[in-house]
């Protein structure tokens, strides 16, 4: 695209050093990682900045919007990012999201429960990929599950997404992700997947993404005009949208927004060579250029591999089946040997991606589900020393 690139980072030096400058930035604090950006930016003015992840998807908005770039209003980039703000800010503008409430893990939790419904969806305010997501089917497994989720957010350097977690009736209905784009406000779609797995808990660990949606038409609009009345209400105008909902026989729930691509490796099933990329086409969007997206023309899906046993990875077998099954384009494992394996409610990462294409989405999904099934991930327990 003709671009020179800056990696802003924790990290002293770019990721991929060797192709891209790296810039050292601290992200729990916005203000003086703002300042390293704009310092940078007067000596080379950028074309566009972009946010490639939950936590950094509002400094780029801070940045682009002291630059007079493309971006999305910061307040409406925390809004994103921040579960609890989101289901409040939603909740005034009318939009369907789950009946919730914020609990303060430092308060008795018996003091907090009373008009709550059974079961019950317990999770932290700002991570991702299903991460400490539980559901709670009565008080004993809710006050389990929030010790447990206390611990994952244990590490926060925020005081208050440390403390509290967001609660939320549980849905009984299936699940889906629309992957879009905002331009001059207006919401354009580029993929509606299914989740063909049901994701009814204890833990919500998602697997397999498929499109074309097998949804009746009336109900993918529907889906479409939450995700739209979502973003209106945060105030959102440009760049990616990855929206994640309920569906049932009264509405279409409202799980998240985020102003960024679908996350890892899964935004490959959109590829099209040369044709479309996605980041590619973000990136075009960032810099206030925007190409013209193509949408694929037959039937695709992602498995994000599951994590069944915590362990340290051997190896993993039967990695040739797997790519040999008819319909599916790649088997890519990302984890090496030696590498430990969590699962979730405490995991953050899948080990890999297995890619498929087909005539349906039915064919595709069937793909998915070979090729997984001729895997076996080998793993050797992790020992645990006390002393006395």
């Amino acid at each position: 695209m003709g671009l020179e690139v800056l990696v802003a980072s924790r990290g002293e030096h770019s990721l991929i050093s060797e192709i891209h400058q790296g810039l050292h930035v601290d992200l729990d604090d916005p203000d003086s990682a703002l300042t390293s950006i704009l310092e940078i930016a007067r000596g080379a003015p950028f074309a566009g900045v972009l946010g490639c992840d939950d936590t950094t998807v509002e400094l780029a908005a801070l940045a682009a919007d002291a630059l007079a770039l493309p971006h999305n209003p910061p307040a409406a980039a925390r809004l994103t990012r921040r579960k609890d703000l989101a289901r409040a800010h939603l909740t005034k503008s009318g939009c369907a999201v789950p009946i919730h409430r914020l609990v303060d893990l430092s308060r008795a939790l018996e003091d907090q429960v009373a008009g709550l419904t059974w079961p019950c969806v317990v999770k932290p305010l700002n991570l991702s990929a299903s991460r400490g997501v539980i559901r709670a089917n009565d008080f004993a497994e809710f006050v389990t599950a929030c010790n447990r989720i206390g611990n994952i957010i244990a590490g926060s350097n925020d005081d208050f997404e440390r403390t509290h977690v967001l609660v939320e009736a549980y849905i009984d209905g299936f699940e889906v992700a629309l992957e879009g784009y905002l331009h001059n406000a207006e919401l354009k779609t580029l993929a509606l997947f299914d989740k063909p797995e049901p994701l009814c808990g204890p833990f919500f660990e998602e697997t397999i993404y498929v499109t074309p949606s097998r949804l009746s038409q009336s109900t993918q609009s529907r889906i479409v005009q939450s995700v739209a009345q979502a973003c209106r209400a945060y105030g959102l105008r440009t760049g990616p949208i990855h929206a994640e909902l309920r569906i049932d026989e009264r509405d279409a729930w409202i799980l998240e927004v985020a102003s960024r691509t679908i996350g890892g490796d899964c935004s490959r099933s959109l590829d099209m060579g040369e044709e479309f990329n996605l980041e590619e086409f973000v990136i075009s969007l960032a810099i206030g250029k925007p190409q013209t997206p193509r949408t694929p023309d037959e039937a695709r899906g992602v498995m994000m591999i599951p994590i069944k046993e915590r362990g340290i990875l051997r190896r993993v077998e039967g990695l040739r089946d797997a790519q040999g099954v008819a319909n599916v384009v790649s088997v890519d494992i990302l984890v090496r040997s030696g590498h430990e394996l969590v699962p979730l409610p405490e995991g953050n990462q899948y080990p890999g991606y297995i890619f498929a294409r087909g005539q349906s989405p039915s064919e595709v999904v069937s793909a998915l589900r070979q090729a997984h099934s001729r895997l076996n991930f080998v793993v050797a327990p992790i020992l645990k020393l006390i002393a006395e």
